[in-house]
């Protein structure tokens, strides 16, 4: 269990809140931009391996992240976290209750495409010679 003064759990909160929410946005939009290209690549595919590497240990789209948060959340004193963080980010955010299988398939759902289309726009980048 974490321990720490409740005003840093508050902070940390907060930040793995903003922080996890970006990196969402980032992984989905990410490669909208030439700038970000390369990195959202990267960061699309750290996330898919988390999902898919620790599936044995801890199941099937596991986040360390989610993780990090929900221990910082349990230590606040917070119970009855869903398994999925849209989950929990769709109530928090607009204050409807999704399933966690809902909220998988929208994750896969997002994910794949955003994926797709970052390696096709990384690779005719490449193809065509454009330098960074």
């Amino acid at each position: 269990m974490m321990t720490a003064p409740e005003g840093t759990l508050i902070f940390l909160d907060h930040a793995f809140l903003a922080a996890h929410t970006t990196l969402i946005f980032f992984n989905l939009f990410g490669w909208a931009w030439k700038r970000t290209l390369r990195l959202n690549l990267l960061s699309i595919g750290l996330t898919a391996a988390s999902w898919i590497i620790f599936a044995p240990w801890y199941g099937l789209g596991y986040c360390p992240c989610t993780d990090c948060h929900w221990q910082v959340k349990e230590a606040l004193g917070q119970t009855g976290l869903p398994n999925n963080y849209l989950t929990y980010l769709f109530e928090a955010l607009t204050g409807a209750m999704v399933s966690d299988a809902f909220a998988t398939k929208i994750a896969w759902g997002a994910l794949v495409p955003a994926l797709a289309l970052s390696l096709f726009l990384n690779f005719r980048k490449k193809a065509e010679g454009e330098k960074d």
